[in-house]
């Protein structure tokens, strides 16, 4: 079995036309080939490459990873003398990853990476977190490198980033016992001595995912008397200088091989990233957007786990004399599983994919100036990844949790036994939509740009997509969404209240979301009618019954609904 070549949903996204551009910004226009012998020459080498790795990550996902979960799941880690120990199968797979030289994948070659674009190393998580949703956490967390890659020193990169390109594990310590998603009210301190011009910290940081990692990215008060973001900065602090322990692993309902730590940091000496007071308004900010997305594609990743082993669970098992994959409620149920999946994937690569045209823009930035043209696009791209990144991290964790529970569901009482692999996954889903920002916070973050017509624009663009005549159907019928998205916008933004624009905020961010799902999957079923015409069909369904049930709310809403029960 293999991951990857037994998902052809997943390898579509790797025909789009824009990764050809992504992919010739990423490499410079291919001028690396003849400094590295295994950089590619042209686009299609690029592709080939690619489909090796993934090919590579795909066999070892579903031969290794995926086997010794159950073993890591019983096992775990476990803290000892301040210290992390990790299940043996962990130390396996991190060891398989290292020694396969898949660690720091989309760093520079220069740092010993393979310069792989952000769609690519998405593709490649979510085949990590479909065998182990855990083990992706701490795999993943090598992305963490990027933001030392954007904002760190020339000589930080130099020393970080072949670290990690070697195997070195990361974290970004940000979460405090009193400063949850209130990332501003951060108090770990940051103090700089003058004696020997070093910065130290001091603190206790709180639910850090893979908290005993070797490198640590900190945010810290480095402003005595500050009491606001703008008194924080970042650190990049290593676990060899020995005055980072780990105080306890917490106790957790799902993602057991992830160690989620409460940290101390005694005096630990540590370099400042980047420059004084900006650590929470730029980079902890473009380092949890980078942790989004990656929980995003964990969350699609934990969808497809779940339909698979729906289906397969369906196919096998009898009741009343016939497989109840046969049975309308049950086959109603899988085809619905299958239809999120697909448009959540669409929402996860085009996400993606303006990601890394933001990334390569702000890479070409930063080597020269960029021409008028240039910059007029890199806002665009910009926007258009920051609008979307929190549809996909809030849509994409609510529907890894739908398909864990219909996996369940499906199973009947025997997914409610830890015998089947629907009780771990319906466990590991639920950390999703809170983790690096919860739902609720996605749809603050993605709120304005419902509110000033930018997802209707986007809206409007992806229906300008031409499809076959068998397609024009449902493309009328999505232009019918986005008709109810704006005639529902209209009625909130005519109450002329803020408190019930708050209110009502996740229904308007749910109309826009299945919008432009339905838009991305139809998009994606006119490039591959055969592939994605069932889940289309299923999906626009879903949406219409979503978005009339939204949609009437809001129509009917009355002031009376702001009481606030206390």
């Amino acid at each position: 079995m293999n991951y990857y070549s037994d998902n052809k949903e997943l390898q579509h996204y790797l025909k789009h036309p824009l990764l050809k551009r992504i992919v010739e910004m990423k490499e410079r226009g291919y001028s690396q080939a003849a400094e590295y012998n295994y950089a590619p020459v042209d686009f299609a080498e690029a592709i080939e490459g690619y489909e090796q790795t993934l090919h590579l990550v795909g066999e070892i996902c579903a031969g290794t990873v995926a086997p010794n979960a159950a073993r890591i799941e019983h096992e775990g880690p476990v803290a000892v003398n301040g210290r992390v120990v990790y299940a043996p199968a962990t130390e396996e797979n991190l060891d398989i990853f290292r020694k396969a030289g898949l660690m720091g994948v989309s760093l520079s070659r220069e740092y010993g990476g393979l310069n792989f674009p952000a769609a690519i190393f998405t593709m490649m998580q979510e085949l990590v977190c479909r065998a182990d949703a855990g083990f992706g956490n701490l795999w993943g967390l090598q992305d963490c490198a990027a933001t030392i890659s954007s904002f760190g020193s020339e000589e930080q990169r130099k020393r970080y980033l072949p670290m990690v390109s070697a195997g070195a594990t990361m974290s970004m310590d940000l979460t405090e016992p009193d400063a949850g998603s209130d990332l501003q009210s951060a108090r770990l301190k940051a103090t700089f001595s003058e004696e020997d011009g070093r910065w130290y910290l001091d603190g206790v940081k709180r639910f850090i995912t893979n908290g005993d990692s070797d490198i640590h990215l900190v945010l810290a008060r480095s402003e005595e008397g500050s009491v606001d973001g703008r008194g924080l900065s970042l650190f990049i602090c290593e676990k060899s200088c020995g005055r980072v322990k780990t105080r306890r692993i917490e106790e957790k309902m799902g993602i057991h091989g992830s160690p989620t730590c409460e940290i101390v940091f005694d005096h630990a000496p540590a370099e400042l990233c980047g420059s004084r007071r900006m650590g929470l308004i730029k980079y902890v900010m473009s380092l949890m957007n980078g942790a989004r997305l990656g929980i995003a594609t964990q969350s699609v990743a934990l969808a497809q786990a779940a339909y698979s082993e729906a289906l397969a669970y369906a196919h096998t098992r009898k009741q009343f004399g016939k497989t109840i994959i046969n049975l309308p409620p049950v086959y109603d149920m899988v085809g619905t599983m299958k239809s999120r999946l697909d448009a959540a994937r669409s929402l996860l690569y085009e996400t993606a994919r303006n990601v890394d045209m933001n990334y390569q823009f702000a890479e070409l930035a930063a080597s020269r100036p960029l021409t008028p043209e240039e910059r007029t696009e890199s806002k665009l791209f910009s926007k258009k990844a920051d609008a979307l990144t929190p549809l996909i991290k809030g849509m994409g964790s609510e529907i890894a949790n739908m398909n864990a529970y219909d996996s369940v569901q499906v199973h009947g009482g025997s997914g409610y036994m830890r015998d089947y692999l629907c009780e771990r996954l319906y466990r590991d889903a639920r950390i999703t939509s809170i983790y690096e920002g919860t739902t609720q916070l996605q749809v603050v973050a993605a709120i304005r740009y419902a509110t000033s017509g930018y997802y209707a624009q986007l809206l409007e663009e992806y229906l300008s997509v031409e499809v076959p005549a068998s397609l024009a159907p449902l493309k009328e019928r999505i232009a019918a969404l986005a008709a109810k998205y704006g005639a529902a916008l209209e009625k909130v933004q005519a109450l002329g209240s803020q408190e019930a624009l708050d209110f009502l905020a996740r229904r308007v961010y749910e109309i826009a979301a299945y919008s432009i799902m339905a838009a991305l999957l139809l998009a994606d079923a006119a490039a591959d009618e055969e592939l994605f015409s069932a889940s289309l069909h299923r999906f626009v369904a879903l949406a219409e019954a979503v978005v009339a049930g939204h949609a009437e709310y809001i129509g009917n809403f009355a002031m009376e609904l702001l009481t606030n029960y206390k």
